[in-house]
């Protein structure tokens, strides 16, 4: 039959001819789908290089071993335990000694003390040193380093290094390198040369563990666990994938999440454009419904249209978030600034598997965000959608919000649900809900804030117009402001959250940093201020009040990052603990200590819980309280540093924090102190407070730069969409200008009217969207934040901000209106309006 072939040629030219015609839509629908995937696929891209290098130098330094026996803090466990391990059948158990080091007092390494005879392979690196070089190998007065410590270093096999580690020194010789120890720095020498010289006779950090062929691992797991300490654990390899992981989950998983919420965004540009499509091409669509096209065939163009959309934005987007993840790797690391890794730049790895999944996701934005333009074309009647009406909505008939009211009871229920393994899931969920729910409300929302506007006694043609024209036309309104909504909103929502975590830091700061000057170790590695050195110090004349600290990692669980233990002075300068909540008194037998916000809401401790350290001698502790902290996102527990060196007998301190008495010079009582801590004590660095305040504060806003560049891509995309969406509209109705002019109005007045139907609809855009994004923002700070993160913060508006979004959109809605309706008003008005025959 002729429309066999009539109507394949009919769809393909309604494809293309409204492509070549709207370019300028085309491109912004097409932009915002391929910056969300590229967002999505260069975040997980960077973080999954970052999980694999380190994935890389954890096994390097543990050797792959099957299972291994871990320290749960820096002091090591008994080496006792290590006959107790071997003794179980099936284990090959080789015992470790590890602790952080320098090299020449500069550059750090991982130096691990190991029995060569069970662990193997030192051999292999000799190079030129020969089996003279193994020998004092096993006397203790060489060590081998990995290729990238000796590249580090500067050094080579041969040469005389300084060792300095656990507040010791000692000076050994390169015996080799250790090629197998690919991208770590690394240093290793004898187990009894190590606990020796570095003063850790008697404690062992780790057991490496091979299981004998067939042997069921979950059994020896289980058997180990049996014989362990509190001060050590068991862990796998996947523990220690599930650990690293951890590290950045919830900031990659963060990032992840912004960067669909763009594509949630693009899917809404979608939906303005085709929207308009649709409504522009409605007489082409109706002319072919009664030539016999079916409806499913008119929705299955639109939504066709749409797929090839988003293929094209998805195909560029896997390209983009390429680059993008390239660039990133160099310049922020792999964790995009967060400060969650250190080292090298990870090498990127591409991963076909997320490649296809993002762009799954991009094609899906497209395809949904074309679902509702699809269903009206295909359900308009053709008699009447010929002529031509303009909106689908009746002005005489009220609309009903309800489906915007049950999106919004939905994200509020989304809001209460907890946390899916540690992610905010129903968080975001909530966030993508109440931008739907914006949505659905447009055109109740224009109409509800048009109508006062029509009260108004004024007698200007033009207000009258576009007044009119608003109100009457709502549906064509949300269209174009589904766009500027969107935008606006996650805008808004993310300058709220961070506006609000920034203040909420400084303020936190501001009250931490009560001490006129601090002392801070420049590297811990080479240990802190000795007793006697600390005794010096607090004697030093001008020195009112004198607080110390020191930090230990503790690890209470195989599959979480290290809780930090801060042992510092609990009266004076150092006390400020932010505490949240009320106290609650030590029981008989323990003694109290003090948990971080996020350790509360990590590990589920509260105020009167009794909890058992991991360290030598199993103290018993209750917890007095809980403080606020947004330096450990992974938690902290604060003790009296007096209580610290009775269980661990560490008498060392890494940082000092002073107030000066009065009419005392701090320059001079800086230098006194340094003249204290002698000659041989550790380099340190002197800090006022807002020294460290301004550092910590530039910190923050590094973490959160990617945040800043996405936020800044939703506005471009989203001034980009709205101003296609907009000129295609005023394009669309030259027909409406050709009627005004025949019927008296004149250019300016059109011009005008334009200028006030543009300011309406971004005043209308802005009012709503900040509004939404206050929202939006509050889901991020209440839920989100707390349950990624684990701290909660104070809501602070940023009203500068919110002020210029609106007036922005104002100003550039209005001017988009006018500089495209000046090119059609020049359009002869009788020709204009013969197009309609």
């Amino acid at each position: 039959m002729p429309e066999r072939r009539f109507f394949p040629l009919a769809r393909r030219w309604l494809l293309f001819s409204e492509w070549r015609a709207h370019p300028g839509r085309v491109l912004a629908a097409l932009l915002a789908i391929a910056l969300g995937v590229a967002l999505g696929f260069a975040v997980h891209l960077i973080n999954a290089s970052a999980l694999g290098e380190f994935d890389k130098a954890v096994r390097s330094v543990s050797g792959a071993a099957d299972l291994t026996v871990r320290s749960t803090n820096a002091f090591g466990f008994d080496e006792m335990l290590y006959p107790r391990v071997a003794r179980l059948p099936g284990l090959s158990v080789s015992p470790v000694v590890t602790m952080a080091a320098l090299v020449d007092g500069k550059t750090p390494v991982v130096l691990e003390g190991v029995d060569v005879f069970r662990a193997g392979g030192l051999e292999e690196g000799g190079g030129g040193s020969g089996s003279r070089g193994f020998d004092a190998f096993l006397a203790g007065r060489s060590v081998y380093l990995s290729s990238a410590q000796l590249a580090a270093a500067g050094r080579k096999v041969g040469d005389s290094v300084r060792l300095e580690a656990n507040g010791h020194a000692y000076q050994v010789a390169i015996a080799g390198a250790l090629p197998s120890a690919v991208g770590t720095r690394m240093a290793v020498m004898d187990i009894a040369a190590a606990q020796w010289r570095f003063g850790s006779l008697g404690r062992l950090q780790r057991l490496d563990i091979h299981l004998a062929p067939g042997m069921d691992a979950a059994q020896a797991r289980k058997a180990i666990a049996a014989t362990l300490p509190p001060d050590a654990i068991v862990v796998d390899a996947a523990s220690d994938a599930a650990q690293n992981d951890s590290l950045s989950a919830a900031y990659r998983v963060n990032l992840d999440m912004l960067a669909l919420v763009a594509l949630l965004t693009g899917g809404f540009l979608v939906y303005s454009a085709q929207s308009l499509s649709v409504a522009r091409r409605s007489a082409q669509f109706a002319l072919l419904r009664v030539l016999g096209m079916e409806r499913g065939t008119v929705r299955a163009q639109v939504l066709a249209e749409a797929l090839l959309l988003g293929v094209v934005g998805a195909g560029a987007g896997i390209g983009l978030g390429l680059a993008l993840a390239s660039l990133a790797l160099r310049l922020l690391g792999g964790d995009l600034g967060g400060g969650y890794f250190h080292g090298g730049t990870p090498q990127l790895v591409f991963a076909p598997w997320a490649a296809g999944i993002f762009a799954a996701l991009g094609v899906s934005a497209a395809v949904l965000g074309s679902m509702v333009p699809a269903l009206a074309a295909a359900r308009t009647p053709p008699g009447i959608a010929i002529k031509n009406p303009g909106d689908s909505a009746d002005p005489r008939v009220p609309i009903r919000p309800w489906r915007a009211i049950v999106l919004l009871v939905c994200a509020v229920l989304a809001s209460f649900l907890p946390a899916v393994r540690g992610i905010a899931l129903f968080g975001y969920v909530a966030v993508a809900l109440l931008l739907a729910s914006g949505v659905a409300l447009m055109p109740w929302l224009a109409r509800a804030l048009v109508s006062p506007l029509r009260d108004l006694p004024l007698r200007a043609v033009p207000f009258r117009l576009a007044t009119a024209r608003l109100w009457g036309a709502p549906s064509q309104a949300s269209v174009a402001l589904a766009g500027i909504l969107a935008a606006t909103a996650l805008t808004v929502a993310m300058a709220v959250m961070v506006t609000s975590f920034r203040g909420s830091v400084d303020r936190w700061l501001e009250d931490a940093l009560g001490a006129d000057a601090y002392l801070q170790v420049d590297d811990v590695a080479a240990g802190g201020f000795d007793a006697a050195a600390l005794a010096r110090m607090r004697h030093v004349p001008g020195v009112a009040q004198f607080a110390v600290l020191k930090e230990t990692p503790l690890r209470f669980d195989e599959r979480r990052p290290a809780v930090m233990l801060i042992a510092r002075t609990l009266s004076g300068p150092g006390a400020q603990r932010s505490l949240i909540g009320k106290e609650a008194p030590a029981r008989t037998g323990t003694t109290p200590v003090w948990v971080s916000e996020p350790a509360s809401r990590v590990y589920g401790w509260k105020p009167g819980d009794m909890l058992v350290l991991p360290l030598p001698g199993s103290p018993r502790t209750t917890v007095a309280g809980i403080w606020r902290d947004y330096a450990r996102q992974h938690g902290a527990i604060v003790v009296d540093e007096r209580t610290y060196t009775r269980w661990t007998g560490d008498a060392s301190r890494t940082a000092v924090s002073i107030r000066i008495a009065q009419d005392v010079s701090l320059e001079s009582t800086i230098a006194a102190l340094r003249m204290a801590a002698g000659p041989d004590g550790p380099a340190f660095t002197v800090s006022r407070p807002q020294d460290i305040r301004r550092r910590a504060l530039d910190a923050f806003d590094r973490s959160f730069l990617i945040t800043y560049l996405l936020e800044g891509i939703a506005v471009c995309v989203g001034l980009a969409g709205v101003a296609a969406t907009i000129g295609a509209q005023v394009l669309a109705r030259i027909r409406e200008f050709g009627m005004l002019r025949h019927v008296g109005a004149t250019r300016g007045e059109l011009v005008r009217m334009l200028l006030i139907e543009g300011a309406l609809l971004g005043g209308v855009g802005g009012v709503a969207g900040v509004a939404l994004g206050l929202a939006m923002s509050q889901v991020l700070i209440h839920v989100v934040n707390p349950q990624s993160f684990h701290w909660t913060m104070d809501t602070l508006l940023p009203w500068p901000f919110l002020c210029g979004v609106v007036a922005g959109l104002v100003v550039a809605t209005a001017g988009v209106a006018v500089a495209v309706g000046r090119n059609v008003l020049s359009t002869d008005a009788v020709r204009a309006v013969r197009e309609d025959w």
